[in-house]
């Protein structure tokens, strides 16, 4: 089989990460986590070329999407639990295996700068910047404020640069306009150079036009279209009339 896809330009050249590869020791896919996930066994067989700005992992909870993002972004040197390649800050260790077994083919005069946003540990981040001041984060006053602002506080506070972006699952904490809100910010690293990749549930981030999308489930990884997803049409199906959803799980 081969990668899921190859372009090729000047721009694909000088992007931060053009492809993820297996090292050599990396282990057969079998039955043990994460290896035994679809999503994660194809990367480990075949590896997956990343496109020039916007990549969506989209996918059902524990189809291997955020396995791999987490992994792709250490594998860059980026903090596991959030942060930058310089941010050095640990509650308690979770992420699998995976960025130990690839390797990355970094792109020729690429900005080296990145950042690895995961919703479940921006709190511990937030704390992170308080307590060392020259990181440059003590000015913002990330936890007195909500859940979503503080997100959209460190998109203009972090997000300022050309360079690779992962985030897990950012709409997390996001109204819709809020979400709005974030796709001018991809759109923008997108239009400066930068390099997204982003694990979603989301329509509305999917629907980023230029964006590429790669849909996640039992069958492993697969190009999409948006108007093609899973995700969209339960969406536009539960919209469309929600008591066809509701009277099977409230009866």
């Amino acid at each position: 089989m081969e990668s899921i896809w190859t372009p090729g330009s000047r721009r694909r050249r000088e992007q931060p990460v053009v492809a993820v590869r297996p090292n050599d020791d990396a282990p057969v896919p079998d039955g043990r986590w994460p290896a035994s996930i679809p999503a994660v066994a194809q990367v480990l067989r075949h590896g997956i070329d990343l496109a020039p700005g916007v990549t969506f992992l989209v996918g059902e909870n524990g189809s291997g999407k955020s396995t791999i993002v987490e992994g792709i972004a250490i594998a860059y040197g980026l903090s596991p639990e959030g942060g930058s390649r310089q941010a050095r800050h640990r509650t308690r260790a979770t992420e699998s295996p995976l960025s130990d077994w690839l390797r990355l083919q970094r792109g020729i005069g690429a900005n080296r700068w990145g950042f690895f946003l995961r919703a479940e540990t921006m709190h511990s981040f937030y704390t992170y910047l308080e307590e060392n001041p020259s990181t440059g984060g003590a000015d913002v006053p990330f936890h007195e404020m909500s859940h979503g602002e503080s997100f959209l506080a460190l998109l203009e506070s972090r997000f300022d640069e050309p360079g690779f972006y992962c985030l897990d699952e950012p709409e997390a904490a996001l109204s819709f306009q809020s979400t709005l809100a974030l796709i001018a910010v991809l759109q923008r690293i997108a239009d400066e150079g930068g390099q997204v990749l982003c694990a979603i549930h989301s329509p509305v981030l999917a629907a980023l036009p230029g964006a590429r999308i790669l849909e996640v489930g039992e069958w492993g990884i697969r190009e999409a279209a948006w108007d093609d997803l899973e995700l969209v049409a339960h969406w536009r199906s539960f919209l469309d009339d929600p008591n066809r959803y509701l009277r099977h799980l409230l009866a």
